[in-house]
């Protein structure tokens, strides 16, 4: 399949995703919703790989950095982002993730010496003035709640939704390492979900956290949605594109996913941006196609 249509795909699914993880919210406790979307997830991708190849076995060099995987993007990532959801919009916590063009740099120059172009220190700053304008006023009546008193429950929410980018970008460099120890994408992807799910478990199971099943259709059909599309295809695509022209390029998805986010939150959550909020978001948007217009630089792994 081609990259693009693999970057169509998953542009579209994930678009949609950040909505329907709103579906699970209310009833089920968020880590305990990750763990039954991985569960789910991992599980059809083992089943696939028993019947295509018949072994589930992985070389321990691969293993461990499927563990470490697991635990950035199918563990800390997707809890904060289930969890941000409940204090924040999704089509914003969408926006946040687009940061991530920002973010993959910085974490691939830690980790391979990969040099940052001043576009991207630029980029970096645009967005950072767009996003502090789409989120002035929620910002200003949360802190003013908290003065009064109040929780502030939109700060949590925004701090959540950072870190889930933060840790989606590290997971990021971790799949160079899966690649590198493995090129059997579903085996990794089945083993990296298979790990998240049991850390996201075990954090449920610390923290207290009752395992429900819901009665209600519309979680199960986001559970579906979000567990076969939202993770067994999309990651797919994803990593297939990470493997063919690196996170910097893959992560590009960002820009797209936010775009229908919004649409979606207008649609159907009565979202309404005010001109302010809009110009946050264009600006914040516009400065991450203003970075990835740039060829990205190659890794420079080290010795």
């Amino acid at each position: 399949m081609s990259s693009p249509i693999l970057f169509t795909i998953a542009s579209l699914i994930w678009g949609s995703t950040f909505w329907a993880i709103t579906l699970q919210l209310g009833e089920v406790p968020p880590a305990v919703s990750v763990a039954y979307r991985f569960g789910l997830a991992s599980g059809v991708l083992f089943i696939y790989c028993l019947l295509r190849q018949g072994t589930l076995r992985l070389p321990w060099g691969a293993q461990r950095w499927t563990m470490l995987q697991g635990f950035f993007t199918f563990g800390l990532s997707y809890v904060c982002t289930y969890m941000a959801e409940q204090y924040v919009v999704s089509a914003l916590v969408a926006v946040l993730f687009a940061l991530m063009v920002f973010w993959n740099p910085i974490f691939n120059r830690v980790a391979f010496r990969t040099p940052i172009t001043w576009r991207t220190w630029a980029a970096g700053c645009v967005a950072i003035a767009g996003v502090t304008m789409l989120f002035f006023h929620s910002i200003a009546s949360s802190w003013n709640s908290i003065m009064s008193g109040g929780s502030g429950t939109f700060l949590a929410g925004l701090a959540l939704a950072l870190t889930a980018t933060l840790a989606s970008s590290a997971g990021n460099v971790v799949v160079i390492k899966v690649r590198e120890q493995s090129k059997d994408l579903i085996l990794t992807m089945a083993w990296s979900m298979f790990w998240g799910t049991v850390f996201v478990t075990l954090w449920a199971l610390m923290t207290g956290q009752q395992f429900i099943l819901p009665d209600a259709p519309r979680y199960w059909a986001g559970l579906l949605y979000l567990s076969v599309f939202g993770s067994v295809i999309a990651f797919f695509a994803y990593f297939t594109l990470i493997a063919r022209i690196g996170s910097q390029k893959a992560v590009y998805i960002g820009v797209i996913t936010p775009v229908i986010s919004v649409l979606l939150s207008i649609r159907l959550e009565g979202y309404a941006p005010g001109p302010l909020e809009w110009f946050g978001m264009i600006l914040c948007l516009s400065s991450v196609a203003w970075a990835i217009a740039s060829p990205a630089p190659k890794l420079v792994k080290p010795d």
